[in-house]
């Protein structure tokens, strides 16, 4: 089957600003340390995978997503990046297109919301994904072909591994989190339902839906606290409603829906202004006019 690269490029340039030391700058003096540790990233993954189709996705969407419409209190727990940070973010798809690859970004839509709406578009036309990305959310995306691709640890897995992860399998994952909450989204899930009475719950109902429909059966369960887990679940069953509108990542974003986009393009013509105004060294000079001349 042809294969798609999907990459969450805002978790890529995020590990670079934490990981790379604050020892790089531009030709205005500017720091370029997540730029710089971004750009290694994505020379090593084309020179590792030769991709024929690839995507990176960016988020643009901290605080105007469609989901703080519907909850305002959606990833209130994250500080906006710093002005030096959001400049290198902007570097970081500048050198993403000038190794001609797919951009894609959106004020409404999440990063997540856009390589989910990619896949499913490529599925119906025969492609198989590959999500490059250690975020768990896109466990819910994995269909029978699909990889996800923890790409600094170089671990990959499909649908079971989503399983041996979280307890449930792809189809239930936004329930899941639902359910369990996500403290990184600053979503709180059910009150005193942590990840394993999560799982137990939809092993035995299979959705959020059948659970809340028939939580009448949840006391009767060989579960710790069954009664009590019923009353919380009839008390937030509208929460937990609301939660999976969260959870469950868009199919529907805007994106550019043929696979032809995806097709690296060859323009060094931009490159060597961006190698000088970056104050890229030698090497990694080398590294990306061998990926642009191929």
């Amino acid at each position: 089957m042809p294969t798609a690269h999907l990459i969450d490029g805002s978790l890529y340039v995020f590990r670079a600003w934490h990981s790379m030391p604050d020892e790089f700058h531009d030709a205005d003096g500017h720091p370029v340390n997540a730029v710089h540790g971004y750009t290694r990233f994505l020379c090593e993954l084309l020179e590792r995978e030769k991709p024929s189709h690839l995507a990176v996705a960016f988020d643009a969407s901290l605080t105007t997503s469609f989901r703080n419409a519907i909850y305002p209190a959606y990833k209130a727990n994250r500080e906006l990046p710093p002005p030096d940070l959001e400049r290198q973010f902007v570097q970081c798809r500048a050198v993403t297109e000038a190794l001609g690859i797919h951009v894609m970004i959106d004020h409404s839509f999440e990063a997540d919301d856009l390589i989910g709406s990619t896949l499913w578009g490529l599925r119906a036309h025969g492609f198989r994904s590959v999500i490059v990305s250690a975020d768990k959310d896109f466990g819910q995306l994995l269909g029978e072909h699909d990889e996800q691709w923890d790409f600094a640890r170089n671990l990959r897995w499909g649908p079971a591994g989503v399983f041996e992860r979280l307890g449930v399998h792809p189809e239930q994952v936004a329930d899941f989190l639902a359910l369990c909450g996500d403290a990184v989204d600053n979503i709180p899930g059910v009150p005193g339902i942590g990840a394993k009475t999560a799982a137990a719950l939809l092993a035995h109902f299979g959705s959020l839906d059948e659970l809340l429909d028939r939580v009448e059966e949840v006391p009767f369960l060989r579960l710790r606290g069954a009664a009590s887990c019923a009353a919380k679940l009839r008390e937030h069953a509208d929460a937990a409603r609301l939660y999976r509108r969260l959870t469950r990542i868009a199919l529907d974003a805007p994106i550019e829906g043929s696979a032809e986009v995806l097709v690296r393009r060859r323009d060094v013509s931009t490159l060597d202004a961006l190698c000088e105004q970056l104050r890229f060294g030698p090497l990694t000079r080398n590294r990306l006019r061998a990926l642009t001349s191929g």
